[in-house]
C-alpha cells in the first residue's frame, strides 16, 4: 500500500481518501453512547463525542494512515459545564431585573469571537495526522468579521452576498489553518462562488412563485361566507403554513445544494505548504440525496439508523476528497513530522477545554 502511494504521490497523481468504518461497528459504539447518556441524564455525552470522533477520525484514511483525535471527556464536560453555568447565571440575573438581560446578551456578543476561536483552535490541536497535530492561529477580530459579520451580511441581502460570506469564512479558517507550522492557504473565487448560488437562488425563486401562486389559486377558489365561513379560514390557514413549510423545504434543499458546490470549490484551491494541493469533488444532487434521506430514515426508524445515516454520509464526503503530494511522499512527510514534534505537547496545557463552537 504505502509503496503504490508513494508512486502516486511522486507521479504527482491525486490520491483520494477512504473511509474504512462500517454501519454495524459504528452502531455498537451508538448504542452504548445514546445509553450511557441517558442514565448519567447527560453528562456522558462529553465522553461519547470522543468515542465517536475517535472512530470517525481514525477511519478517515489518507495516504495509507488514519487521522488521530486527542481530546478527553474531562476537557469537553468542562467546558460544556461552564457554559452551562454561564446560561444559567444569565437567565437569573434577567430574571431579577430587564436591565440585566441587555448586559448578558452585549458580554456574549463580546465573548463570542473568542469563544469560536478558541473552538476552532481546540478542534485543530486535538486532531493530528502521522504523529504531527494541526493548529489555528485565527484571531477574534477574524472572527468577528468572517463569522458574525458574515452571517449577517448573507442574512440582510438575503442571500445575494452569501458567496462573500462563504469567502471570508473559508478564507479565514483555512489560512489560519497549519499542519505543524505549514500553512494551509486557499482563495476561492468570488465569481466561481457565484456560479454555486445560481442553482439554488433559482430553486428558491421558482419554488416561491409556484408556492405563492398556488396558494393565491386556492384562496381565489375557495367559497367564502356562509355556514362554512369557519372552515375556510381554517382551510386558508392551512394553506398558508403549508406553503410556508413547502418554502422550507426548498430552502433547505438549496442550502444542500450551494454548501456541497462551495465545498468543492473551497477545497479545490486550497493548497498546503505552498504546493500540496488539494481537491473535493462532490455531486451537488447526490450530495443532498443522502442528507435528505439520512434525515428521512432516520426519522422513519426512530432514530435507529442515525448510526448508517452518519458513516453513509462520512464515506461519501471523504472518498470524494483527494490530495496531490508534490514530491516523494516519504521526504514530505519526514519533513512535516520534523516541523511538527515541536509543537505538540503544550497544546493541551494551552487550550485545554473545549467550549462547544
Amino acid at each position: 500500500m504505502d509503496n503504490r502511494v508513494s508512486a502516486g504521490a511522486a507521479a504527482n497523481a491525486f490520491e483520494r481518501a477512504r473511509f474504512t468504518g462500517t454501519a454495524s461497528e459504528y452502531f455498537g459504539i451508538w448504542i452504548v453512547n445514546v445509553l450511557l447518556t441517558i442514565v448519567t441524564l447527560g453528562i456522558y455525552s462529553a465522553w461519547a463525542k470522543v468515542r465517536r470522533n475517535r472512530y470517525f477520525y481514525g477511519n478517515t484514511v489518507l495516504l495509507g494512515r488514519g487521522f488521530e483525535y486527542h481530546a478527553t471527556g474531562k476537557q469537553i464536560l468542562i467546558g460544556r459545564l461552564i457554559v452551562v453555568a454561564f446560561i444559567i447565571v444569565a437567565n437569573v440575573l434577567a430574571a431579577i431585573h430587564p436591565l440585566f438581560s441587555l448586559v448578558t446578551t452585549v458580554l456574549i456578543l463580546i465573548a463570542l469571537p473568542w469563544l469560536i476561536v478558541r473552538g476552532l483552535r481546540f478542534n485543530a490541536r486535538v486532531t493530528s495526522y502521522r504523529n504531527v497535530r494541526f493548529d489555528f492561529t485565527g484571531t477574534p477580530g477574524g472572527a468577528f468579521v468572517s463569522v458574525m459579520l458574515g452571517s449577517l451580511v448573507a442574512f440582510l441581502s438575503l442571500g445575494l452576498l452569501a458567496p462573500f460570506a462563504s469567502r471570508w469564512l473559508n478564507r479565514y479558517i483555512f489560512n489560519n489553518l497549519r499542519y505543524g507550522n505549514r500553512p494551509f492557504q486557499t482563495d476561492p473565487k468570488v465569481g466561481a462562488l457565484y456560479g454555486a448560488l445560481l442553482v439554488p437562488a433559482l430553486m428558491v425563486v421558482l419554488g416561491a412563485v409556484a408556492l405563492v401562486g398556488s396558494l393565491v389559486l386556492m384562496l381565489v377558489a375557495a367559497p367564502s361566507g356562509g355556514s362554512g365561513s369557519m372552515e375556510d379560514v381554517a382551510l386558508t390557514i392551512g394553506a398558508i403554513y403549508l406553503s410556508f413549510f413547502g418554502l422550507l423545504i426548498i430552502y433547505g434543499l438549496a442550502g444542500l445544494i450551494y454548501r456541497a458546490a462551495v465545498h468543492n470549490i473551497v477545497w479545490s484551491s486550497t493548497q498546503i505548504d505552498g504546493r500540496h494541493v488539494l481537491r473535493s469533488d462532490l455531486s451537488r444532487a447526490r450530495y443532498a440525496w443522502i442528507a435528505i434521506s439520512n434525515v428521512v430514515v432516520t426519522v422513519l426508524t426512530l432514530g435507529l439508523m442515525r448510526p448508517w445515516a452518519a458513516v453513509r454520509l462520512a464515506r461519501y464526503v471523504t472518498e470524494h476528497t483527494a490530495i496531490r503530494i508534490e514530491g516523494e511522499i516519504g521526504e514530505v512527510f519526514t519533513q512535516f513530522e520534523a516541523s511538527g514534534t515541536a509543537i505538540g505537547s503544550e497544546y493541551m496545557s494551552m487550550e485545554g477545554l473545549d467550549f462547544g463552537f
